[in-house]
């Protein structure tokens, strides 16, 4: 269990969620291979979906630009859609998302969402909920750049405000608009106790 005062050393590994197109503002895909790079220079394994697209791909490049250690899990459909990164230090293919994300849940010690869609979403809310409810102990973050996430982490709180969200998990879902300093919440971060009802 992470709790207040571990290192940002701790991590050995660092899932990132983060959006599969190409076809998005090129600040994102910059973005990408920047906290590549970053994680990569701070000795933390990138793990992520295996692809070689999108900010996916580039996040990918820029840990092994750096000769950072990066696993990608995919399933066998996306790599028979030619999907996979050629390139990468492991490539683990699983039949179904499930698997996939079950799999990132397992290698990794924190998770990051970079910019992203639908998927990403789906990943970094499973992440969170498996926190709240104490299946995981592990800190879940959003980066949020160029406040992307703006508007989500402003529902969320209108969702702690209308009660459906309780006070002492309004900020399970940490956030901050550079690496350096959601690295640092995150490894301060500390499981609150687990009530239901």
């Amino acid at each position: 269990m992470f709790k207040h005062g571990c290192h940002v050393s701790e991590f050995k590994n660092i899932a990132v969620y983060c959006g599969s197109s190409n076809h998005v503002p090129s600040h994102y895909l910059d973005l990408a291979t920047e906290i590549g790079d970053q994680l990569a220079s701070k000795g933390i394994g990138v793990v992520y979906g295996g692809g070689h697209v999108g900010l996916m791909g580039r996040v990918a490049d820029g840990a092994l630009r750096k000769g950072g250690h990066v696993t990608g899990v995919i399933t066998q459909k996306l790599l028979d859609l030619e999907l996979g990164h050629p390139d990468i230090s492991t490539l683990e293919i699983v039949n179904t998302m499930s698997e996939r994300k079950g799999r990132m849940l397992e290698l990794a010690d924190a998770f990051i969402a970079l910019p992203g869609g639908i998927g990403t979403l789906e990943e970094i809310f499973e992440a969170a909920t498996l926190t709240q409810l104490h299946y995981q102990s592990k800190p879940v973050g959003l980066l949020n750049a160029f406040g992307y996430y703006d508007h989500l982490l402003s529902f969320l709180s209108h969702c702690a405000d209308e009660s459906f969200i309780r006070p002492h998990h309004r900020d399970l879902l940490l956030s901050a608009d550079n690496l350096k300093e959601l690295l640092m919440k995150m490894s301060q971060f500390e499981v609150t106790p687990l009530k239901l009802g």
